[in-house]
């Protein structure tokens, strides 16, 4: 955690507590911060700043001098359309997409999304990997995230009202890649919505109904990575 972020509902004036156990943990063994240290804190959904520890016990720790007077990072001007992947990839996903400053985050099904994944316990714990995601890149403001369980009436009928900037798919067997659809575009211009598949990619039908909403198939070179590396890959374009 590169800061601590606390809901509304526990500041008060110019104090305030933490009272999550993880958050106090890491507060008095990995920063091994003591009373009358200073944290850097912000409120979920509004301003970062610090306050002084005045007291701290097993459950809980009391802020005072609590000073929020420094604004969010923007978030970036980006969709991303993500196959539902596997569970155990799910929380390094949303955290990175999190940390990295994507506005919304849309999770859909695809041939290669096992039904099972639907089910999976991770996707009762987002909140809890977006908070993860938020602390380390000093963020306040929560992603907007959805969950698509049906991938053909969500392209042909949502998908185009999304794009405001042209969209890509990613698809390593495409025969444009992202450098040369950028080179395209006025002033290299970032698109709007990226299309990423889980592993082992999108399906040539999955292609083709995206194609039709207007998504254009872009590779990122000749190596087939793995879910995690292509987002990262990706998505590092809007940080340079």
């Amino acid at each position: 955690m590169n800061c601590i972020l606390l809901p509304a509902e526990n500041f008060s004036a110019d104090a305030a507590k933490i009272d999550s156990l993880s958050q106090v943990s890491h507060v008095t063994k990995v920063l091994g911060a003591k009373v009358g240290d200073r944290l850097k804190i912000g409120q979920i959904g509004g301003n970062l700043g610090t306050a002084v520890i005045e007291s701290i016990t097993a459950n809980s720790i009391q802020l005072g001098n609590v000073q929020l007077n420094t604004a969010p990072p923007a978030k970036l001007d980006l969709t991303v359309i993500l196959a539902l992947p596997r569970p155990k990839v799910l929380r390094r996903l949303i955290m990175d997409m999190t940390a990295l400053g994507v506005r919304d985050i849309i999770l859909i099904n695809s041939y290669r999304t096992q039904k099972s994944y639907w089910q999976s316990p991770m996707l009762e714990r987002i909140d809890e990997f977006v908070l993860e995601g938020l602390q380390q890149s000093i963020d306040t403001i929560v992603p907007s995230i959805t969950l698509q369980k049906r991938f053909k009436p969500f392209v042909e009928d949502s998908l185009a009202s999304l794009i405001s900037n042209r969209a890509i798919v990613a698809h390593p067997y495409s025969q444009q890649s992202f450098s040369e659809f950028l080179q395209l575009q006025p002033s290299r211009e970032l698109p709007n919505l990226v299309c990423i598949g889980a592993e082992g990619g999108w399906i040539d039908y999955e292609i083709e109904l995206l194609s039709a909403q207007g998504c254009t198939p872009v590779h990122i070179g000749s190596r087939i990575l793995r879910t995690e590396a292509a987002v990262n890959a990706i998505l590092g374009q809007w940080l340079l």
